[in-house]
């Protein structure tokens, strides 16, 4: 059975618990750097179970979620209560053929987007973390709270890649 959008926030947000997600995101391109290097490029594709994400599709999957998560930020700061579109990382992932995207590109890009999220945000004003969008299946999410969001998702898709790279599921 699927989780409803509820368990997926959950979901996330339970690997988030007790840590700062700023320092989480911070370090999240270093530790993603660090996972993938000397791998081959059959160890970064190798899907470690039918309908599951090879590495590199989990860092291309990574790198549109910074562009998702950037913009949802931008909207929300300019226009406070905006509307947060969803959208399907699944048909994400067919359409932009993650399957032969190449893993230190996706990389690379996914860095230089963190990089200027994370430099708007150090420059962001206290009040403005609590402007918020209307999810369209979560609901009511702040700055505040896409950030730890984020920084869940992080940790949950670096533990993913850490079992590929031991050989797991």
């Amino acid at each position: 059975m699927q989780e409803t959008p509820q368990q997926y926030t959950q979901r996330i947000l339970g690997h988030i618990e007790g840590k700062d997600p700023l320092k989480v995101q911070r370090e999240a391109p270093k530790k993603l750097a660090g996972l993938i290097r000397g791998l081959s490029r059959k160890q970064l594709t190798r899907k470690p179970a039918p309908g599951k994400w090879s590495i590199s599709e989990i860092l291309a999957h990574l790198a549109d979620t910074e562009i998702v998560v950037g913009w949802r930020l931008r909207h929300i700061l300019g226009n406070n209560g905006a509307p947060i579109q969803a959208y399907d990382q699944n048909v994400w992932a067919e359409t932009f053929d993650y399957a032969h995207r190449d893993a230190k590109e996706s990389l690379e890009f996914f860095q230089v987007l963190r990089a200027r999220n994370l430099a708007m945000l150090k420059a962001l004003p206290k009040e403005l973390w609590e402007n918020y969008g209307m999810h369209q299946e979560r609901g009511k999410e702040s700055i505040a709270h896409l950030v730890r969001l984020y920084a869940g998702h992080d940790l949950n898709h670096l533990g993913q890649m850490e079992k590929i790279v031991e050989g797991g599921s």
